[in-house]
This record gives C-alpha cells, structure tokens and sequence, in this order.
C-alpha cells in the first residue's frame, strides 16, 4: 500500500510540473521583442519598447540599435541621432550605430556630418553589414560637392559589395560623365538598365553619353 501511495505521489507531482511548465514559457512568450516589432513594421512599438530596456539596463547596445533603426524608419532622425550618441558614448566602435546617425545625418541633407560618421564605419567595419549602402551614400555626397574622381571611386566600390542595385550603377554612370569617360559610362548605364529596363536616370544619361561618342 505504501508503494501505491507513493506512486500516487510522484504521479500528481509529474502532473503539477506539466501544468507548470507551459505557464513558464507563456511569461517568456509575453515579453516584448523590440527587433520583432520593428521587423513587423511596428515602429513606433520597438521604440516603446526599447525605452523600457534602455531605462532598466542604460548600456544595453542591443536596445539603442533596434531604437535607432525605427527612429530612422519614423524619419525621426533628430531622434535617431540624439539616442545613437548617447549609444557611441557605450561603445565607439559599434558600426550599426555609426551608420545610424550617418543615415540620419544623410536623410536630413547634413551631407558633411553624414560623411564624417560614413568614413568612420568604413574605417570601423571595412567589409560591414551596410558596407554597399555606406558607400553609395560616399558618392552621392561627392557627387554633390563636385568630386567626381572620389565619387567615381566609392559608387565603384558601392556596386562591387552589391551589383544588383540599378540606381547606383546608374549614379556611377553619372559621375563617369562628369569626368567624361564616355566608354565607362555607357558600360554603368548599360548595367543600370539591364537590371532595370525603364530607370529613367539611366534611360536619359545613356542617350547623352552615346550623342557624346558619336559626336
């Protein structure tokens, strides 16, 4: 009797520890996930929630990044800029954040700070994450300041990490017409346009180029 007893006992004990378990993973379920919310588009959710992780653990760089990106996404970028900084002062080097506060910078047409914080990543993270987009942001800004020759240079380099992208080797073929490489430039329009057939910037650009060469 005492054995059927005890069976009886550890048999209701396996009962409550089943019962328990799922309730233990449904508290873990309901904590907030920032980077899914913002995967989901729920900007204004992940920057909730990242205010909360950030106020109880202030040197969580996880949070400041996910904040970052919704706060860009929000084209909030004062925001964006304000957090980051205060992320840099957690972690200098952190790359995410430094292309935070550079497409903040870039978004807002502080094209000058955008750089500075753009050459810092390159310098930071050389074969980084957003590697392709930090130097496509290179070259517009030199573009926009005449220096076609470095522009020349960084959408080059932009479409070597990505080479799917047509707006940029369409932007490549307009820095090498401003240095009047025709031949190359009608090759960066032509890549342009193979991948995207009616991209008006390169529809128009190559037409210059080839008047250019047949002239």
């Amino acid at each position: 009797m005492r054995s059927l007893a005890k069976a009886a006992v550890l048999a209701l004990a396996v009962l409550a520890a089943a019962l328990v378990a799922p309730a233990h993973l449904v508290a873990q379920d309901d904590v907030p996930d920032a980077l899914q919310a913002y995967r989901d588009g729920r900007y204004l959710d992940a920057i909730a929630i990242t205010a909360d992780e950030i106020e109880a653990n202030p040197n969580n760089i996880e949070s400041y990044v996910v904040r970052g990106w919704a706060l860009n996404a929000l084209n909030r970028s004062q925001e964006a800029i304000d957090s980051s900084l205060r992320a840099l002062q957690i972690n200098q080097f952190e790359s995410r954040i430094l292309q935070i506060i550079a497409e903040a910078h870039f978004d807002s047409g502080n094209r000058l700070e955008a750089l500075r914080y753009l050459e810092r990543y390159v310098r930071v993270a050389p074969t980084g994450q957003y590697i392709d987009w930090v130097y496509y942001a290179i070259g517009e800004i030199l573009i926009g300041l005449g220096e076609y020759h470095r522009a020349d240079i960084a959408l080059s380099t932009a479409v070597y990490h990505n080479s799917r992208n047509a707006v940029r080797w369409a932007r490549l073929g307009f820095a090498r017409e401003q240095l009047e490489a025709w031949t190359y430039a009608l090759e960066a329009y032509n890549r342009a346009l193979q991948l995207s057939p009616d991209l008006s910037a390169a529809v128009v650009g190559r037409a210059r180029v080839q008047a250019a060469l047949d002239g």
